[in-house]
């Protein structure tokens, strides 16, 4: 029975470390997507600071050329404009999506918290257990 009992502890032990592994798995997943998102930010920079260089060259030639080109160009501010209202809002999404992890990094620890205190529970029990066995062996030999 006490070996039954040593390898449910054991066993309650590898899940601990099997959930502290994906916890941590999952953190690393989270800062990965994080850097990714970064990585977006920076490109959608680079394609503004395209854009803009794009707009200057055509700046030059509406003035060496035709004025039909300025149809052209009210066009490219308007899609400069979506582009800028899409980099408006990608912070937003940014602090959206960080709070989101926090709440899920507050979640993971919750249930690591839960698990430890049915760990000790479980370990508690396990101590009572023999002074139970030792109390019961008492009661009998007194009404022996």
């Amino acid at each position: 029975m006490m070996l039954l009992l040593l390898l449910l502890q054991l066993l309650l032990l590898l899940l601990q470390q099997l959930l502290i592994m994906l916890l941590l798995l999952l953190l690393l997943l989270l800062l990965l997507l994080l850097l990714l998102l970064l990585l977006l930010l920076l490109l959608l920079l680079l394609l503004l600071l395209l854009l803009l260089l794009l707009l200057l060259l055509l700046l030059l030639l509406i003035l060496m050329l035709l004025p039909m080109l300025l149809l052209l160009l009210l066009q490219l501010l308007l899609l400069l404009q979506q582009l800028l209202l899409l980099l408006l809002l990608l912070p937003l999404l940014m602090l959206l999506l960080l709070i989101l992890l926090l709440l899920l990094l507050l979640l993971l620890l919750q249930l690591l918290l839960l698990l430890l205190l049915t760990q000790l529970l479980i370990l508690l029990l396990l101590l009572l257990l023999p002074l139970l066995l030792i109390l019961l062996l008492l009661l009998l030999l007194l009404l022996l």
